[in-house]
């Protein structure tokens, strides 16, 4: 990950090591409420379920120094909310997400600038996977993101044996569970036919008239 110019302390998900120092084995413990993040950086799986714009997260967070940097470990409470991918039905999901990750320290030199690479340097091409401390601040948003969506079910129902919907009529099947259609096989419908005239015939026998089909051709001689 390349280092951007310069974080912001005011931005809720950005976070302070000062106090933690750099003395290995330093530990702090923060709890923060903030609010969702709207736009690029929503958390969740666009147009399936996530976490709306503005909704209330709860963080606990215990950072660790090491040589290398800051182990951050922490929880991230929130409640998603989406659609079911049966019935279509609104629903809602009580999110909870462990992750943990290590923030380096950026190369230095003794007054504490990032010192510049050249842009062949191999370790700079891996530093692209890595994620660095500035200034002794973080950037948590990223790690959170992918916790939250990680912990997302990627085809949320309302309930484990959610029936869906009426694949003839789209009635919710939950709220109907004797809904039914009578089916037809077409491959039957001309036998029907056939029967239900044989049967017509039969009952103008018993009755001594003559069959209908035969009542309809002397009308159309007559």
């Amino acid at each position: 990950m390349a280092l951007n110019a310069r974080l912001d302390h005011r931005n809720p998900l950005v976070f302070d090591t000062h106090e933690l120092g750099r003395r290995p084995g330093a530990l702090q413990r923060l709890s923060r409420s903030i609010e969702a993040p709207a736009g690029d950086a929503i958390f969740g799986i666009q147009g399936v379920i996530g976490v709306p714009a503005g909704a209330p997260v709860q963080l606990d967070l215990r950072l660790e120094s090491v040589m290398e940097g800051v182990l951050v470990t922490g929880t991230v409470r929130a409640t998603a909310e989406g659609e079911c991918v049966r019935c279509l039905e609104p629903l809602e999901l009580t999110l909870e997400a462990d992750f943990q990750e290590m923030f380096s320290y950026p190369d230095a030199d003794d007054r504490g600038r990032a010192v510049a690479r050249p842009a062949d340097d191999v370790d700079a091409e891996q530093d692209e996977d890595r994620l660095f401390i500035e200034d002794g601040l973080f950037d948590l948003e990223p790690v959170l993101r992918d916790a939250v969506v990680l912990a997302l079910p990627m085809q949320p129902v309302c309930q484990d044996d959610c029936p869906g919907l009426c694949s003839q009529c789209g009635v919710r099947l939950a709220d109907d569970p004797d809904h039914h259609h009578d089916a037809v096989d077409i491959r039957w419908a001309a036998l029907q036919g056939l029967a239900n005239s044989v049967q017509d015939g039969e009952k103008d026998e018993m009755s001594g008239e003559a069959p209908k089909s035969t009542r309809a051709a002397e009308k159309q001689e007559k």
